[in-house]
Formats: structure tokens, C-alpha cells, sequence
């Protein structure tokens, strides 16, 4: 990690959007912008709660581990997400690891300036409130699809939710690299499992892989796994 010596756009993070005008002299005073490696983690699962970051540039996975060397990928973050908010609360510890999946730019405030700006930013504490709900509603789902979804659906959800939220590049294909081990711990599968109903699903002409990136090539179809309607966006 090190000092980014660029200033805020004013635009990207949820802070600088939706605070009062007044307040952005303090945003940009308040903040710091930090660089990550490919592979660094901006904060680790047990670490005392510092401050929050928002993703300025490039990708981040939320994980968790658990059963000594395996991990749980919560989410994957990308330009304007927020991550380390999890840790907010009573237990000020993180309870995830957020790490770099490429080179990374984030905008990060301490936890003080944090609570002081949610306090007097009304319309920023109405959306993080939202954001919250949504987050519990995905955690949910996935809950939900471990328990009774089979992998094969599992990775057909997971690759219409990567579509919707990182769209696709010019060469039709999800605009981020997803490595088979990575996908796997996203969707709580062994690799094996995942790796072979890969083969399957490219068979079958539901999805095109080159290397790491992901094409859907027939979106009902996976639709259609996960038990939604083909209309579903």
C-alpha cells in the first residue's frame, strides 16, 4: 500500500455524491487516496475497524475464511463500492478480508470522519441505509441458493449477477476476470465441481470461455438453472 497523491473527482464514491455541498471541502480535506498491488489486502478479517474505503479504481474480492486453507467469497467490488463497512458496529473488528484483484485505487476516510459525515448527511445515511438492506437481501439469496440450488444453477446465477453488475467488454465477454478458483469460492463449490460444470455449460452452449474471461452466450438458458424467468434483467 502507499500514498496516491490525486485528488477526489468529486463523483465516484458515495460520499462525494451525496453529501451536502457544503460538506465537500471536508470530504476532500478528510480523505486519503491509497494504491494496492495485485494481491495486497486493504484490511484483513480480525483487524480493528480503522476507517472505510471506496473503490476508485479497479476490483476487489470480499472473502472469509474458514476450514483452515479454504475461503468464502462474500462479493466482488469494483468502482464506487464500498467495502469495510461490515465492520461498523458493536464488535469494530472486520469480519471479512477485502483484497486486491488487480492494481487498486481507493478513497479512504478513518472511522471518525465516517460517522461524523453520516451524521449531518442526511441523504448519504438514507442510501447507506438502502445499501444495507440490499447487501442483507443478496446474503439471503446466496444463503438460500447454497442450501438448495445446485452448483450447476449456482454458477449460473453467479455469472447473470458479474454480467449485470461489471456488463460486458467489446468482445462480448463479462467485463472481469474471473479466475476458476475464484468463482468456485464465490459460489461455495470445490473447484473440481466447478471446473466440470464449466465443461457442461460450454457444451451445452450456454456460456464461451477464453482464459479467465466469461461470455453468456445463451441467458435464458442459465435463467432458466437458477429458476427465473427468461425475461429477468
Amino acid at each position: 500500500m502507499k500514498k496516491d497523491k490525486q485528488g477526489c473527482d468529486t463523483g465516484t464514491c458515495m460520499v462525494c455524491r451525496l453529501c451536502m455541498k457544503e460538506w465537500l471541502p471536508a470530504v476532500e480535506a478528510g480523505s486519503v487516496h491509497f494504491t494496492y498491488r495485485k494481491g495486497q489486502e486493504l484490511f484483513k478479517e480480525g483487524d480493528p475497524v480503522k476507517g472505510i474505503f471506496f473503490i476508485y479504481k479497479g476490483s476487489v474480492k470480499v472473502h472469509k475464511h474458514w476450514d483452515e486453507d479454504k475461503e468464502l467469497i462474500v462479493r466482488f467490488a469494483k468502482k464506487g463500492d464500498i467495502v469495510g463497512h461490515r465492520g461498523i458496529g458493536f464488535e469494530p473488528v472486520y469480519p471479512v478480508t477485502a483484497t486486491a484483484l488487480e492494481a487498486v485505487t481507493v478513497c479512504y476516510f478513518d472511522i471518525a470522519f465516517w460517522e461524523a459525515s453520516l451524521k449531518v448527511n442526511h441523504q448519504l445515511l438514507y442510501e447507506l441505509m438502502l445499501f444495507y438492506a440490499r447487501e442483507l437481501q443478496e446474503s439471503e439469496r446466496k444463503m438460500r441458493n447454497l442450501a438448495h440450488m445446485p452448483v450447476k444453477g449456482r454458477i449460473a446465477q453467479a455469472l447473470i449477477s458479474l454480467e449485470n453488475k461489471f456488463g460486458r467488454n467489446g468482445s462480448g465477454f463479462i467485463d472481469f476476470g474471473l479466475s476458476r478458483q475464484d468463482l468456485a469460492s464465490y459460489i461455495g463449490a470445490t473447484y473440481e465441481t466447478t471446473f466440470r460444470m464449466l465443461q457442461e455449460m460450454i457444451q451445452e452452449h450456454l456460456i464461451v470461455m477464453s482464459g479467465k474471461e466469461i461470455a453468456v452466450a445463451d441467458r435464458a438458458g442459465l435463467l432458466r438453472l437458477c429458476g427465473l424467468p427468461a425475461d429477468q434483467t
